[in-house]
């Protein structure tokens, strides 16, 4: 594990499992909302986003959060050795938005962006919620299938297989 892309539908726990495996391995964690996103809460201009995801996947190593645009998604899938997808059903992953955005009052979510607002995100996270099963479908899993021989693939389906994941790779 050199290179891991860790990818899902908003709110999985995709930050959460990318700072343990930060903090476990000491390989460097990139959560693309950092990447997207100005201190102020504006996005970057492409050509900046795409040279800064382009110098880290050139990289010996890293742990990438998030997903993006396809482009970036895909050279990040060509590129990784180890892929974890984090495919919660759609009720769970509902929940832990808004569970997300109620513990937003008392404290930053995990890898949120310095000045985007939580709601905003939230709004924005329950859009891309709606538009997943377009993406997230048994066609990716066929994809993800026919790669699995060069790379290390898991995919974790529920709340405890998260927390076994946790448990058994992040020691």
């Amino acid at each position: 594990m050199k290179k891991i892309a860790v990818f899902g539908k908003p709110g999985s726990g995709k930050s959460t499992l990318s700072k343990n495996l930060a903090s476990v391995t000491g390989i460097e964690l990139h959560q693309l909302d950092s990447i997207l996103y100005k201190k102020n809460g504006d996005l970057v201009d492409r050509q900046t986003y795409d040279k800064v995801h382009g110098n880290i996947l050139s990289s010996d190593s890293w742990i990438i959060d998030g997903f993006d645009r396809i482009e970036s998604f895909n050279k990040r899938i060509d590129v990784a050795d180890t892929l974890i997808y984090i495919d919660l059903p759609y009720i769970v992953s509902y929940w832990l938005v808004a569970k997300r955005l109620l513990q937003s009052v008392f404290v930053k979510p995990e890898g949120w962006p310095d000045g985007s607002s939580v709601f905003k995100g939230t709004l924005q996270s329950y859009k891309m919620l709606k538009l997943c099963p377009k993406f997230w479908n048994d066609d990716f899993l066929q994809k993800l299938e026919e790669i699995s021989t060069s790379k290390s693939i898991y995919i974790i389906r529920s709340i405890s297989e998260l927390s076994s994941f946790i448990r058994n790779n992040v020691k």
